[in-house]
């Protein structure tokens, strides 16, 4: 029986001890992003971090190595976090307008671009720290051209550039415009005003005929002749 339970433990364990991890790398990166976000880097220590995540310096160091790799990991974190929101916010708008204004307004909303554009610049003499931010740009850049690919694909807009140039371009305009109005100290109601101009019309709706033809076949890209439209007599 014994000799079972030995041969029976090891996998429960290991599976226990991953989820404990799991669940303590979260908290950490919990409590480091509100401290980072509030004092930022230098105001910070690995100790404030521990106690305020009820956890011991040890740990941190043990899950991230140093605290400037824990500022780029709850940067990236709270950035993608905050791609999803905008994603979900825009979920509904069926207009080009109503689209860029439920992305624009929900990132102006909170200070996660300016969290992560200062891990941006930590990469200038850190290239140790470049990689998670390399997948996370990356990850933003797929995302959010696959939610812009489907508003298009499901109402029919006539882009006026490429989709993966839109969406990169979203963000690099975000990325920029919270640079640069944090340097200036622009309020978010000034970002917002500035992102909307900088980007401008980025696609166009169908006319009202081609919006009730289109609900009359049935949601098919009416742009794309069907075999019976290309026989139809002139």
């Amino acid at each position: 029986m014994a000799a079972d339970m030995l041969l029976s433990d090891p996998e429960p364990v290991v599976r226990a001890t991953r989820t404990a991890g799991r669940k303590m790398r979260s908290l950490l990166l919990d409590a480091a992003s509100l401290l980072f976000r509030e004092r930022g880097l230098s105001g910070t220590s690995i100790a404030d971090i521990a106690a305020a995540a009820g956890a011991f310096p040890s740990q941190i160091t043990y899950y991230f190595r140093t605290k400037e790799a824990l500022f780029v990991e709850a940067a990236c974190r709270d950035m993608l976090y905050l791609a999803s929101a905008a994603e979900r916010a825009a979920l509904c708008s069926d207009t080009p307008g109503d689209y860029t204004q439920a992305l624009v307004e929900t990132v102006t909303a909170t200070d996660s671009v300016a969290f992560f554009a200062e891990a941006l610049t930590l990469t200038r003499r850190r290239q140790d720290l470049a990689p998670h931010l390399v997948r996370t740009i990356e990850r933003l850049h797929s995302e959010g051209l696959r939610a812009y690919a489907a508003k298009i694909e499901r109402h029919g807009w006539r882009t006026l550039r490429d989709a993966d140039a839109t969406s990169r371009r979203f963000w690099a305009v975000a990325i920029g415009v919270t640079v640069e109005g944090c340097a200036m100290g622009h309020s978010p109601d000034e970002l917002r005003t500035e992102m909307f101009r900088v980007l401008g019309e980025q696609a166009t709706a169908r006319s009202a005929s081609e919006v009730a033809r289109l609900r009359l076949v049935g949601d098919r890209d009416v742009s794309v002749p069907t075999q019976s439209d290309r026989e139809a007599p002139s």
